[in-house]
């Protein structure tokens, strides 16, 4: 006996979307669900396929009236914002989407039938703050590295001035006193170098690019954090083994992961004598993603999540700028290079903090 197809022809297209689409009667018996809606509602399609779907909805009232007005042509399409139970897990909370009801053909038995695009809330606004932050990270490198080539030239000059004054000074009558005070010019000013010099490296070494495996580079990472905190941290892993390689600078992610990871060892400064210090190391694969305002078929996610105090609060917009650190002491130099870092492999690094739990979410794309 042959099986009636599950993806008609006509609604192919729809599975590539990252947005949740069903296909529904006026009725709303579901006569196709995508790919996107399976995955987050955690239901097969062929469980998914002959259901009513206003049965998911909080308010199943709202959407079976919307989906008759649409039906009948009363308008052409309607939006309002609704909450979905996710399959079995009723006693989850309800997942908060914007719904969009529309008109389309109707069917070869002339029956009309509707679409309904789910989106969900929290998702659209992680991908509005995602695209406000690449914009504000383009525009604050572009400022920090002509800033750092303007501070760079008269840092030559202090210093050579120095040196020769020094210079100058042997010999003279208290001149081994004022020497000290040029020797302090001279190793503040190859301090400010120094600083310059990392604002500056992602844009003056050229990438090196070849194949990359993520889990190579979490390992190389884990082995040199355990060397420098042998005692009272740990970091498990918990990695897709299914994820390919990709190409990518191996230095530069090496780099980029290890900035992460120090950052969150740093963090648990307080809990590492304790003994309780945890940084989990979680890969996963991600379909159809937006970075930036990029689509993406497929993209690795590499989750750094650490059970320290939170990033604070006042810097949490802004810990990707130069110079923010919400540590006494800290540069506020190594995020940044993180997530120059990622923009240059196409991908972006994105963090979700409160205390007890601080994950960095780091996305590239996957050929």
């Amino acid at each position: 006996m042959t099986e009636t197809p599950l993806l008609p022809a006509e609604f192919a297209g729809l599975d590539l979307l990252a947005t949740m689409v069903v296909v529904v009667s006026a009725d709303g018996e579901c006569l196709f669900a995508n790919a996107a809606f399976e995955n987050v509602m955690r239901l097969s399609r062929r469980a998914v396929q002959k259901a009513q779907l206003p049965d998911w909805f909080d308010d199943p009232q709202r959407l079976t009236e919307t989906l008759a007005g649409v039906a009948a042509n009363h308008y052409s399409t309607s939006r309002f914002d609704a909450s979905l139970r996710r399959g079995a897990w009723a006693h989850e909370d309800g997942l908060p989407v914007h719904a969009i009801v529309s008109q389309m053909d109707a069917g070869d038995d002339g029956a009309p039938r509707v679409l309904v695009e789910l989106i969900e809330i929290a998702q659209q606004a992680r991908q509005d703050r995602d695209e406000r932050n690449l914009d504000q990270v383009q525009a604050t490198k572009e400022l920090t590295r002509n800033l750092a080539h303007e501070i760079k030239n008269p840092l030559g000059g202090i210093r050579g001035a120095a040196q020769l004054l020094a210079l100058e000074l042997q010999g003279e009558e208290g001149g081994a006193e004022l020497t000290e005070y040029t020797q302090v010019i001279v190793h503040e000013v190859d301090r400010l170098q120094s600083l310059v010099d990392r604002l500056l490296a992602p844009h003056r070494r050229a990438q090196v690019v070849g194949d990359v495996n993520i889990h190579e580079i979490c390992e190389r990472v884990r082995a040199l954090v355990l060397i420098e905190y042998p005692k009272g941290l740990s970091i498990p892993r918990d990695y897709d083994t299914s994820l390919p390689d990709f190409r990518g600078d191996r230095e530069q992610l090496i780099q980029m992961v290890l900035n992460i990871v120090q950052n969150a060892a740093q963090a648990l400064s307080l809990r590492i004598p304790a003994g309780d210090a945890q940084i989990v190391l979680r890969t996963r694969v991600a379909r159809q993603v937006t970075i930036g305002k990029q689509r993406w078929r497929l993209a690795l996610e590499l989750h750094i999540e650490d059970n320290g105090p939170g990033v604070p609060a006042e810097i949490r917009d802004r810990i990707f700028f130069p110079l923010v650190s919400g540590r006494e002491g800290g540069s506020g130099l190594g995020l940044t290079l993180a997530q120059t870092i990622a923009q240059q492999h196409q991908g972006m690094i994105d963090c979700e903090s409160e205390p007890g739990l601080t994950n960095f979410r780091i996305t590239l794309p996957l050929p």
